[in-house]
C-alpha cells in the first residue's frame, strides 16, 4: 500500500505520494528506447526539404535532441510500406536457391539513405531488424499473406538473412539484432507469415544460428516478436537446446495478454534478454487516453518486467495514416505526422522523449515502490543520476516526493498534473557514477 499525505500549493491541497528508491538493488541494464523506421516512414522523411530533414533527424537521434537510441527496421516490406515486396521476388513457380536475384533496393528505396543519415548523427544507435514475410517462393502458399516457410527453404532463408545483414553492413549500417519473424501467429496482415514455435526453434538452432556464425556475424537472434498472451511460445523455443544456444532472448508486443509475460519468461530463463519491440497508437485514440495507456503499460509495465529495450511502432505517417499496403493497418498514427513540409509530434514521440532523453544506454533499473498511486520505474544512469518516470492516471493533480535508501530525500517535491507523465532527474554528488 502507498502512503498518502496532503500538501498545500496555494489554495489547492494535493495528495502526496512518496516513492522510495533503493539503488543498491539493481535489475536489468537498459539498451535504449526508440521507434520502427518503416519504408513508409523513410519515404515521407525523404520528401522533406534537406535542411528540415537534417534538423528533424538531429532532434530525434542526437543527445541534444530527444536522444532516440534504438531503431527497428523491416527486412523487406512491412504493412506500412506502400506495397508488399521481398529482396528476392520472382515470377510464380521460379526459384533462386543461390539468391542471385537478391536486391536490397527492390522496394522502399529511401530506407537505406535515411538510415545512413541517422547513423552519421548517432553512430552508436542500436539497430535491429525483423521480417514480415519470406519471399513468396519460399512459402507454402506462394503469397505475401499468411502461409508458412517451406521446410526445404530453411537453409536458403537463413542465407537470405545473411545476405541482408552483409548488404546493410557494406553500406555502413550495423544490424545488431534480428527477430526471426514479426508476429508469427498473424496470418492476416500484408505481408505476414505463420511460424510455429517448433519450426522457429528448428530454424534458429539448425539454420539461422549456424549461418550467422559461419558468416562471422555477431548479430543477436530474438524469438517470438509477438503478443504477451503466448509466453508458452518463447518458452517452447528456448526449451530446444540448439535454439537456446543461439537465441539471445525474446521480443514482445502487447496487443493481447498481460505485460507480466516478460517476467514469466525471464524467471525461467534469467540469462536471456527481454525486449519490447512494438506497440502502435491508433488514429482514433485520444492523446490523453493513449498517453496514459502507453505510459502505464508499455513504458512502466515493460520496464518493470525486465525489458531492456522499449520501442513504439511507426516513426512517421501522413495525415491519412499512409502509406500502407492494401491489406495493412489503415489507422496507425506515427510518432510524427508529416504533412508535406509540416511536422506534428504525436503521443509516441513524447513517450520516447520522456525516456530516451534521460535514460541512456547502460543505465540500470533499480528498486522503487511498486504499490503506489503513481506507476513508476527508477534508474541509475552511467553518470550517476537517479531518473524516475512516473504516471499520474488520476483526474486530479498529485504531489510526488522521492527518497533513496542510501542518499535520503530528494531536494524538492514534484507536482504532477492530472493525466500526466513525468520524468524526474535527481543529480547525485560526484563519485556516484556506475562502475
Amino acid at each position: 500500500m502507498y502512503e498518502s499525505n496532503s500538501s498545500v500549493t496555494g489554495s489547492i491541497t494535493l495528495p502526496t505520494t512518496p516513492i522510495k528508491i533503493d539503488t543498491s538493488r539493481a535489475y536489468q541494464r537498459i539498451r535504449g528506447f526508440g521507434f520502427s523506421l518503416t519504408g513508409g516512414s523513410a519515404l515521407l522523411l525523404s520528401r522533406l526539404e534537406s535542411a528540415l530533414r537534417k534538423n528533424l533527424l538531429r532532434e530525434l537521434f542526437s543527445p541534444e535532441g530527444i536522444g532516440t537510441s534504438c531503431l527497428r527496421l523491416t527486412i523487406g516490406a512491412s504493412d506500412l510500406s506502400p506495397y508488399a515486396f521481398s529482396y528476392d521476388d520472382l515470377p510464380a513457380d521460379s526459384r533462386d536457391p543461390n539468391l542471385d536475384r537478391f536486391d536490397l533496393f527492390a522496394g522502399d528505396p529511401d530506407l537505406v539513405p535515411v538510415v545512413q543519415e541517422i547513423v552519421k548523427i548517432n553512430p552508436d544507435l542500436f539497430i535491429m531488424a525483423s521480417p514480415w514475410s519470406a519471399p513468396p517462393w519460399m512459402k507454402t502458399n506462394n503469397s505475401f499473406i499468411g502461409g508458412e516457410l517451406k521446410p526445404e527453404c530453411h537453409d536458403v532463408y537463413a542465407r537470405y538473412f545473411v545476405r541482408y545483414l552483409d548488404a546493410m553492413r557494406a553500406r555502413g549500417i550495423n544490424i545488431r539484432a534480428v527477430t526471426v519473424q514479426n508476429e508469427p501467429g498473424n496470418d492476416k496482415n500484408e505481408p505476414s507469415m505463420v511460424m510455429g514455435a517448433e519450426q522457429m526453434a528448428d530454424f534458429i538452432g539448425q539454420f539461422l544460428g549456424p549461418a550467422l556464425r559461419q558468416a562471422r556475424l555477431e548479430t543477436a537472434i530474438y524469438c517470438h516478436d509477438h503478443n504477451c498472451d503466448r509466453p508458452d511460445y518463447p518458452l517452447a523455443v528456448l526449451a530446444d537446446p540448439s535454439a537456446n544456444h543461439y537465441t539471445s532472448g525474446t521480443a514482445f508486443h502487447l496487443y493481447a495478454g498481460d505485460i507480466s509475460a516478460l517476467t514469466q519468461v525471464h524467471e525461467r530463463h534469467p540469462d536471456k534478454s527481454c525486449l519490447f519491440t512494438e506497440q502502435w497508437v491508433s488514429a482514433h485514440d485520444s492523446f490523453e487516453g493513449a498517453l496514459m495507456w502507453h505510459s502505464e503499460r508499455v513504458l512502466v509495465g515493460a520496464l518493470r518486467n525486465w525489458a531492456e529495450i522499449v520501442l513504439e511502432w511507426n516513426l512517421a505517417s501522413d495525415p491519412t495514416c499512409c502509406p500502407h499496403t492494401p491489406g495493412g493497418e489503415k489507422n496507425c498514427l506515427g510518432g510524427l505526422t508529416l504533412d508535406g513540409q509540416t511536422v506534428t509530434r504525436n503521443v509516441a514521440y513524447y513517450l520516447i522523449a520522456h525516456t530516451a532523453k534521460f535514460i541512456p544506454p547502460g543505465s540500470l533499473r533499480v528498486e522503487s515502490d511498486r504499490d503506489t498511486a503513481l506507476p513508476n520505474a527508477a534508474f541509475l544512469t552511467p553518470d550517476g543520476r537517479i531518473v524516475v518516470i512516473a504516471v499520474n492516471t488520476d483526474d486530479t493533480p498529485r504531489r510526488l516526493t522521492l527518497s533513496d535508501a542510501v542518499r535520503g530525500s530528494a531536494p524538492c517535491p514534484v507536482d504532477l498534473p492530472a493525466k500526466s507523465l513525468a520524468t524526474c532527474v535527481w543529480k547525485l554528488p560526484p563519485g556516484s557514477a556506475l562502475r
